[in-house]
């Protein structure tokens, strides 16, 4: 499988599988990141453990703090006790919420527990622009000049890449 095929379908299980968590599944919070695809995560009884992000969401998916994962525990881990199953994004934590299987502690917040479930809570605008940005990654619809406006301040840039500016202006009047 290439990679292009890989990351895409990598893109379309991130976006579109919205299956509840299994009995032997739990939803984390990331803390912060270890290093090596190692993120510290804590669970809703409080308790913190590092879990391992498998290669298939490696160089595909960022994961910051703050973030809400569905992990799988290893039972043979003393350090690494867990793996990372799926990246839970807005629409997949309310989708949880209105199921009942969102954890009580992460729903009631205490201090930045309280500021991440509010920056959950979007307005009506801000999930119809994710919507459409979905879709013109998707190729279903165009994309119109107030909507790439709205959309490129959602879209994060990779600091670790280098820009390329190209003049057309000096290109044009040196071949004249």
């Amino acid at each position: 499988m290439s990679v292009t095929t890989k990351k895409k379908h990598v893109e379309r299980e991130l976006f579109e599988d919205y299956s509840l968590p299994e009995e032997h599944q739990t939803i984390v919070r990331v803390v912060r990141p270890r290093g090596n695809n190692l993120h510290q995560v804590v669970a809703p009884t409080g308790e913190e453990f590092i879990a391992s992000m498998p290669p298939k969401f490696r160089k595909h998916v960022w994961i910051k703090r703050g973030d809400y994962l569905v992990t799988e525990p290893i039972p043979e881990g003393n350090k690494v006790r867990a793996e990372i199953v799926r990246i839970l994004m807005r629409d997949h934590v309310r989708f949880l919420m209105q199921n009942n299987k969102w954890p009580m502690a992460f729903s009631e917040g205490e201090g930045d527990d309280k500021e991440e479930n509010e920056s959950y809570s979007d307005s009506k605008e801000d999930n119809e622009v994710s919507h459409r940005l979905q879709r013109v990654q998707l190729g279903s619809e165009e994309p119109s000049e107030s909507d790439t406006e709205s959309e490129d301040e959602l879209l994060m840039e990779n600091p670790n890449r280098r820009r390329i500016y190209i003049d057309s202006e000096t290109d044009s009047s040196d071949s004249e």
